[in-house]
């Protein structure tokens, strides 16, 4: 691969190293005498809190032979320049030789000296009079700039740490600067939980038009909120439930398929927590099940024979046993036996809700009086919903993916190839965990509230799943999918999200891998890059040493070979997007009418098999106004209000390999959602979690 100077990090024949600015030839006011050229410079402040600036602000430019020019005072007469989230237009005259731009220099005076500016981007263009106009120049910078301070920036600002001429001052100071802002920290009661940022950095606030909508949406759920709490107390039967679902809490489709088996089989492959689902390959001596328990349902087969069909499957959550949840609220730790049937349906047929069999902890049949058999499953997605909300969603994707942002933060500049690929998947991030947990998680809160498990069980539930979660298997669709045993199309049908999945998975890993590859053209690159070396070394390092803690990060963090970065950023950015977009998006219509998959039981799991009525059902669900906080909660979460997939808020990366790799992932999503569209046609059971349009590129909800 020929390298590509201006963006893959390596040193281009004509440099700048510190010092050399003011040694430069500056283009002379004689220069300017002669025949010259007019410059368009556009200014981008950022849209942060605080961002704009009434500062003087100067730029000199820097041209690829080692001449700059004069200094440019940035200011038009009688008009307020660098305003927050508006772009201002500046003129230039310089030599007509002067050429591209390749290296900026700026700096503000000590007017308003703690009015900080955030810079977002200049543009720069050249406007002959005559002749075509070249550009733009584009100078990313995605920074506060500080008073009386010069910093320098080259074109797309995308290098690697080696092949920076400023990586021992500008780069160096920036960093350290910048690990004071972004120190690692436990946010929670229990050791082990991925850690988190000590206190929210200003630039990791939400924007006002982010935070303007979600405040407005909240509002309107609360006010929409208020006619359903005309309602008190407990229901009286299940029509009175179904009463509740009007305006914007629209019937749920869990209301209309909670009863089905069919529907049950379902939200193990296709609703909120679809990556629980496992082969099964024998009969564990803790699982009561037998042939003539479960013989009338696997279609004349024995259990073993349906085991070399591999037609059974199984979902084990012995994670659950022993949390400490709250008193009187027992949380279960079932077993559940899943059989592909021949109409390719998985439907359970045997569920055992705690681990040990005994007299005491029959095993569950579709067989059994038909309220008996929906109050097993009931209590088995009320244990489905805590590791739902404990560890598929808030655990390792909100929180495991908020821990890596912060270490890439401490180790990688914001001028690093590899910060400007990842940092779009990291938008709002801290700030929606800022605020939804102090929303869900403190004392008394949602989650004491609503779920059986509460914040302590949840904490301690977390810490469990974390320990076991390893980026390169769980966090690796692929390879996850083959570790449980379910990457077979054929034995394990309608698992959309397996097959829709892999898609997006196979284009962002060819995205990644382009840009990867051309920064990182030797192996020798790797691993001098400092940076990303310190990047590995800290996700991988155990807690207790003072790191991330995270297992399956490929060669323990001491990156070797390109596949090691890919295999770690990939996955990384598939968690940020496609694993919580299926893990969150349908939680309204997963939770918000309670029978199809309550959050929390009332009453004490079943021990017999004893036949029971609707008013059992009724009794074990939330009251009135329990149920309204889990719709509004869970309604306000399944909303998307960010862009989809490939369509960045903010971009980092300008250049051109990263532009045009950029590019094609964006026509390969196009004709993922080709493909999607046109199996969703022939699709029994539809599926959109997986479609790129659906998908947002980070974790903001």
């Amino acid at each position: 691969m020929s390298r590509l100077l201006c963006c893959c990090g390596n040193k281009s024949p004509n440099h700048v190293s510190d010092g050399q600015a003011t040694a430069m030839k500056e283009a002379s006011s004689d220069d300017l005498a002669g025949a010259h050229t007019h410059y368009k410079i556009l200014v981008k402040t950022g849209d942060r809190k605080g961002a704009g600036t009434d500062a003087n602000i100067y730029i000199i430019l820097h041209n690829e032979n080692g001449v700059t020019s004069k200094k440019i005072k940035l200011d038009r007469l009688f008009h307020d320049d660098f305003e927050r989230g508006k772009t201002d237009e500046f003129k230039a005259k310089l030599p007509a030789d002067f050429g591209a731009v390749h290296e900026i220099e700026l700096w503000r005076d000590e007017h308003g000296a703690f009015d900080p500016w955030y810079l977002e981007k200049i543009d720069i263009f050249e406007t002959p009079k005559e002749g075509p106009k070249k550009g733009p120049y584009e100078f990313p910078v995605h920074r506060w700039i500080p008073a009386k301070k010069r910093v320098m920036f080259r074109q797309y600002d995308s290098l690697l740490p080696q092949h920076d001429p400023r990586k021992d001052s500008q780069r160096k100071e920036e960093m350290e600067e910048i690990k004071k802002i972004y120190e690692l920290k436990s946010q929670a009661p229990e050791a082990g939980i991925p850690l988190q940022v000590a206190e929210l950095p200003g630039d990791e606030k939400f924007s006002f038009e982010y935070l303007y909508d979600l405040v407005k949406r909240k509002a309107n759920l609360l006010l929409q909120s208020k006619l359903s709490k005309t309602f008190t107390g407990k229901w009286r039967n299940l029509d009175d439930l179904k009463n509740v679902y009007h305006g914007v809490f629209s019937k749920p489709d869990g209301m209309r398929t909670w009863r089905s088996d069919i529907e049950f089989g379902l939200q193990r492959l296709i609703r909120c927590n679809p990556t629980q689902i496992r082969l099964f390959t024998e009969v564990p001596e803790k699982f009561g099940v037998t042939d003539e328990m479960v013989g009338p349902f696997l279609e004349g087969m024995t259990i073993q024979e349906a085991i070399a069909k591999k037609k059974l499957y199984y979902i084990d959550y012995e994670i659950l046993q022993n949390l400490p949840v709250k008193q009187g609220t027992p949380v279960v730790s079932p077993i559940g036996l899943f059989f592909v049937d021949k109409d390719k349906h998985l439907i359970p047929v045997a569920l055992q809700l705690e681990q040990q069999k005994g007299p005491d902890n029959p095993v569950f049949l579709p067989s059994d009086p038909e309220y008996t058999w929906l109050l097993a499953k009931m209590w088995f997605n009320s244990a489905d919903a805590s590791y739902h909300q404990s560890c598929t969603h808030l655990g390792l994707t909100h929180l495991a993916m908020e821990c890596v942002a912060v270490t890439m933060h401490r180790t990688l500049s914001p001028s690093h190839p590899l910060f400007r690929l990842l940092a779009p998947h990291f938008l709002f991030l801290m700030a929606i965990n800022s605020r939804g947990l102090a929303l869900l998680m403190s004392v008394d809160g949602w989650v004491d509230k609503t779920m059986n498990i509460g914040r302590d069980g949840m904490y301690e539930l977390i810490g469990r799943a974390f320990k076991r979660w390893r980026l390169n298997v769980e966090g690796t669709i692929i390879n996850d999918l083959k570790a449980r045993g379910v990457d077979d199309t054929q034995a394990l049908p309608n698992y959309h999200y397996r097959d829709d999945g892999v898609l997006i998975y196979e284009a962002m890993e060819k995205y990644v891998r382009v840009v990867v590859e051309s920064h990182y053209e030797t192996p020798d690159m790797i691993t001098e890059d400092y940076e990303l070396q310190e990047w590995g070394r800290l996700m991988a390092t155990s807690q207790d040493d003072g790191g991330a803690g995270f297992q399956g990060i490929p060669a323990d963090g001491n990156f070797a070979n390109v596949e090691d970065v890919i295999s770690t950023v990939a996955p990384i950015m598939f968690t940020c997007s496609v694993s919580h977009c299926v893990a969150n998006f349908s939680m309204y219509d997963d939770y918000a009418f309670p029978p199809h998959c309550p959050t929390g039981m009332r009453m004490p799991p079943p021990t017999d098999k004893s036949p029971r009525t609707e008013k059992d059902i009724l009794d074990n669900l939330h009251d009135k106004t329990l149920t309204v906080d889990v719709m509004i909660v869970t309604r306000l979460l399944s909303e998307k209000a960010t862009n989809s997939l490939g369509d960045f808020e903010m971009q980092y990366g300008f250049c051109p390999v990263a532009v045009k790799a950029l590019e094609q992932f964006r026509k390969d999503l196009k004709q993922i959602e080709i493909i999607i569209d046109e199996r969703n046609k022939n699709r029994e059971f539809p599926y959109d979690y997986c479609h790129p349009k659906e998908i947002p590129n980070a974790i903001s909800i």
